[in-house]
């Protein structure tokens, strides 16, 4: 299977969301997407992650786009996670991670010589025609927040 590039149809989804009810691209239709995959919730980068798109959230309507971030934690643990940190950004719980595989990012990965699966840390950008305008992959977090908010607003 290739990989989603620039210029691709985003794959649809439809999945439950912290604090109950669903999140879906369909909802968000004409407004640019910010689509972040990250690996689990309360862990250092992924908390980082969420409370730099958290506190420029307000950007982010500025400039017409939704945020939502994606792991593939269930509501429970996405409630606390939110709670925890006073998270204002929507999180999509994918259990089966069929999103995940959707967007290629169930991959291989290594720590300490240990092969082992998770979720890619990586960003899409969702025109508001549906179609895959930008591409972060292997995210670092620090500034990167910043850099999609700057691509939301050259859209």
């Amino acid at each position: 299977m290739a990989d989603l590039d620039v210029g691709d149809i985003a794959p649809q989804f439809d999945l439950p969301r912290d604090g109950g009810g669903s999140v879906s691209l369909a909802a968000s239709s004409g407004k640019p997407i910010v689509l972040y995959f990250y690996p689990q919730d309360d862990t250092t980068s992924c908390t980082q992650e969420a409370i730099s798109f958290s506190q420029l959230k307000s950007e982010f309507e500025k400039a017409g786009a939704v945020v939502i971030g994606l792991s593939p934690d269930n509501v429970k643990k996405h409630d606390k996670f939110k709670s925890k940190y006073s998270l204002t950004i929507d999180l999509a719980a994918d259990e089966e991670r069929k999103v995940i595989e959707a967007y290629h990012l169930w991959v291989e990965k290594s720590m300490y010589g240990r092969k082992y699966m998770g979720v890619e840390r990586a960003t899409f950008l969702i025109g508001r025609d549906g179609r895959i305008a930008r591409i972060w992959r292997k995210v670092r977090v620090k500034g990167h927040a910043e850099e999609v908010l700057a691509a939301v607003r050259a859209l």
